[in-house]
């Protein structure tokens, strides 16, 4: 059998620990992200032209430039409430308006029959924020969204909420509608999601391959327009960005991870971070791992000795996915090399211990992918596959190196892990380039002026619309 699952936390001593809490509070895409983003230029995607922006400058003043914000009510709608994604950069985007004051009102629109710990503690998070937390339905939740000055739409299949609710209140909302998509999988292109999409303020997309994807899809599917669209690149937290900067936070989490995993200092660590599942590729990567070692074996080449760090790991869920993922470590014998690791609320620990991070999201990739740039903070290289948002984070060659996704990019990841495992100081001058991307493009101190430019710009659409 594989190795057993470990979990972050039993085997760290408590000095340690409450020294980590306090140096961090992280939460990342997929499993895990942290409550702040970074957002890049709008971007009209009817012309495929990025309007420019002023540069920010945030360093200039402690002013907000959300400031405008104070006040104003703001309605969030998300189609669930849970650790994935999408829901957790909803929260992300309440908690910093409510850091300026405004007022925001939080509806989840599919919740489960039984609440469970999860949705429990997140409610709780945004009630110590001051964010309010209405029921779906009712009249309560209708008259909020008839009095807010912008109500956020999160994911595509929050829209089922409009008809089903607001019901022949929906044209005197739309005009006042953020819709912000992170979905790239086909099953999310239905009319009945997205209808109201052409009539709404704005819409709001993870990366600029995702805004092209769903202008062309709509287009071409379903015969409707998309409506003026913002492309939102996003970015490390000041907190995540205090860790990856602190050699000595590091080192101790370094060396604590590897001491749970069972491996030592010297060794080199290859690790996969997301939610495991098909669309992830952990099973292509973990294809992949094992033929680097046999090349490895077979070039007879001189390197440390190599793992597979699997972060996302659920076998409560018993999935047939992640138990053919450990059929197949036992299958090549390769036990003592496969590290599985539960799901966790901390990605800083996992990202301070390996070496090399592998972005394998399958199909169209990941929209952006946070954990991309959250490993490059860590002086990390990326191995992606070259879809998605990941091809507008990692360059080539510099930061990183891409790869096919499908079964024609195991072989390609599988000789790039060589390249990295033989090529020691390649791969530590793409980490610290990728630290530089970082720093220049997906900071927090990048988003405050960003978001506000885009707020300002859909707020001020949604009165020329709600008068025409």
């Amino acid at each position: 059998m594989a190795k057993p699952t470990v979990g972050w936390g039993p085997r760290l001593q408590t000095k340690w620990l409450l020294l980590f809490l306090l140096a961090v509070f992280s939460v990342s895409t997929g499993i895990l992200l942290v409550f702040r983003s970074v957002f890049e230029p709008p971007c009209d995607v009817r012309s495929d032209r990025v309007q420019p922006l002023a540069p920010s400058r945030i360093g200039a003043s402690m002013e907000s430039p959300l400031g405008f914000m104070k006040s104003k009510l703001v309605l969030m709608v998300s189609h669930e409430l849970s650790l994935s994604g999408g829901p957790l950069l909803l929260m992300e985007l309440a908690f910093l308006l409510r850091g300026v004051g405004a007022r925001v009102v939080w509806i989840t629109n599919q919740k489960p029959t039984e609440t469970s710990e999860v949705v429990r503690s997140l409610e709780r998070k945004m009630f110590e924020r001051g964010v309010q937390v209405f029921a779906a339905k009712g009249q309560e939740a209708v008259d909020t969204a008839l009095k807010a000055d912008l109500v956020v739409l999160n994911t595509a299949v929050a829209g089922k909420w409009l008809d089903a609710v607001l019901k022949d209140d929906v044209p005197r909302v739309l005009p006042k509608v953020l819709w912000w998509i992170h979905e790239m999988r086909g099953h999310y292109f239905k009319v009945e999601y997205v209808k109201h999409l052409p009539f709404v303020a704005g819409a709001m997309i993870d990366s600029h391959t995702t805004a092209v994807y769903w202008k062309n899809r709509t287009r071409e599917r379903l015969g409707i327009e998309m409506p003026h669209t913002y492309v939102v690149h996003l970015g490390n937290s000041k907190e995540l960005m205090k860790v990856a900067e602190d050699n000595v936070a590091r080192t101790v989490l370094r060396e604590h991870v590897r001491e749970s995993l069972g491996v030592r200092q010297e060794d080199l660590l290859f690790a996969i971070i997301n939610s495991v599942s098909r669309g992830k590729g952990q099973d292509l990567f973990l294809q992949a791992f094992h033929e680097s070692l046999q090349m490895m074996h077979d070039q007879k080449l001189q390197v440390p000795s190599i793992h597979a760090v699997v972060v996302g790991s659920d076998m409560n869920a018993q999935t047939k996915f992640e138990n053919e993922l450990r059929d197949f470590v036992s299958r090549k014998g390769i036990q003592d090399r496969v590290h599985f690791v539960d799901k966790t609320l901390t990605v800083a620990p996992y990202l301070a211990a390996i070496d090399v991070l592998i972005q394998n999201s399958q199909a169209r990739g990941e929209c952006f992918g946070r954990i991309t740039i959250e490993a490059m903070a860590f002086q990390l290289p990326v191995l992606g596959t070259a879809a998605g948002g990941t091809t507008e984070i990692v360059v080539d060659g510099t930061t990183g190196l891409l790869h096919p996704a499908g079964k024609d990019g195991v072989s390609p990841l599988a000789k790039n892990m060589v390249k990295l495992a033989t090529h020691v100081e390649q791969r530590l001058r793409m980490g610290r380039r990728g630290y530089e991307r970082v720093k220049e493009r997906f900071m927090e101190e990048h988003m405050a002026s960003r978001i506000a430019l885009v707020l300002k710009e859909v707020l001020q659409k949604s009165k020329s619309l709600s008068h025409s």
